[in-house]
């Protein structure tokens, strides 16, 4: 298990809207439930998404923006567009919005002008479970774009081959479309030219710590010292520690008990039956005391203190909506 892999474990598409439009400008959707991470990208056409907090950013065919929430956002025709606004949620894409479930897609009726296309976005909204997750959103900017042309454009094909169908399975094939899709956007964008990937995503490629990575987060539990790690490896304690270091920005034993604090607090709010020694176990301390210092060391309280917080917050994640395909146009 990669970093990468581990932190997008709590990040899945539920639930596609299938569908697609001929709209006639002006037009705008305002997206509004603030969903920890939107993916949007257009198979035909443009616009521009349009954040709460940002600047306008164009999105145009084959091309792919992430919005990280709680902010809102809309997607437009044009900036300063004369379109009212229509409210997007889980509600959206609702045949009573201009969407549909399992169809072949719409047309409006109304006549593009000359020169305007007609634009097939398909958004994808995904809850971020847990605190695994969230450590994927810290290293992502409030908006961020891949342009066409890269690794993302065979998905384009697949989706845009799935939504003009009406099959069985469908719903699985998309969600799991708009899944390899953000796989897709995030390797690009983090391994841009110029770009500042976090530093966990660097070390990845390094044949040394990216190895040692892959080991602690496979196999968390395990009583790792540097020096069976660098026996795994191949390389001596000292190269080890000193790549680790430099590469990740702490000693390996230090990113492994934050990893493992980490792993225990989603243990924590998920597992409200298990007891503290058997979470210890689960991350690799033989003691529920040994664990319950190391917790409240790196998070600030206590393991029984974070799990009564944690199991009374609502349990639905906040800005939750179902990943889709979102048509855009006034007539249905």
């Amino acid at each position: 298990m990669d970093a990468f892999s581990d932190l997008l474990r709590g990040v899945r598409a539920h639930g596609s809207l299938v569908g697609s439009s001929t709209h006639t400008p002006p037009w705008a959707l305002h997206f509004v439930d603030g969903a920890p991470l939107t993916l949007c990208t257009v198979l035909t056409g443009g616009g521009w998404i349009v954040p709460e907090d940002g600047a306008p950013e164009p999105l145009r065919a084959r091309e792919t923006i992430i919005v990280r929430g709680p902010g809102t956002f809309s997607f437009v025709d044009e900036v300063g567009t004369s379109a009212e606004p229509i409210p997007c949620g889980e509600l959206c894409a609702t045949p009573e919005e201009g969407g549909t479930r399992h169809r072949r897609g719409w047309h409006d009726p109304g006549s593009p002008e000359p020169g305007r296309e007609s634009t097939t976005l398909i958004v994808g909204a995904y809850p971020v479970r847990g605190e695994i997750s969230r450590r994927l959103l810290e290293a992502l900017p409030g908006v961020l774009r891949v342009c066409a042309g890269g690794t993302g454009d065979p998905v384009l094909d697949h989706l845009a081959a799935e939504v003009a169908v009406d099959a069985p399975g469908q719903q699985v094939v998309l969600d799991r479309l708009l899944d390899w899709m953000l796989v897709c956007t995030l390797r690009e964008w983090f391994d841009r030219p110029g770009g500042e990937p976090p530093a966990w995503w660097a070390a990845q490629h390094d044949a040394v710590v990216g190895g040692a990575l892959r080991l602690l987060h496979g196999e968390p539990a395990a009583p790792w010292t540097v020096a069976a790690l660098a026996a795994r490896i191949g390389v001596s304690r000292s190269t080890l520690a000193k790549r680790f270091a430099d590469l990740v920005g702490e000693p390996p034993l230090t990113y492994l008990t934050r990893w493992r604090m980490t792993l225990a607090a989603d243990l924590l709010a998920e597992r409200g039956s298990d007891t503290l020694e058997e979470i210890a176990h689960a991350v690799g301390y033989s003691d529920a005391f040994g664990f319950s210092a190391a917790f409240k060391r790196v998070r600030g309280v206590s393991p029984s203190e974070f799990r009564r917080a944690a199991t009374t917050l609502d349990p639905a994640p906040v800005g939750f909506v179902p990943a889709g395909t979102i048509p855009v146009g006034g007539h249905v």
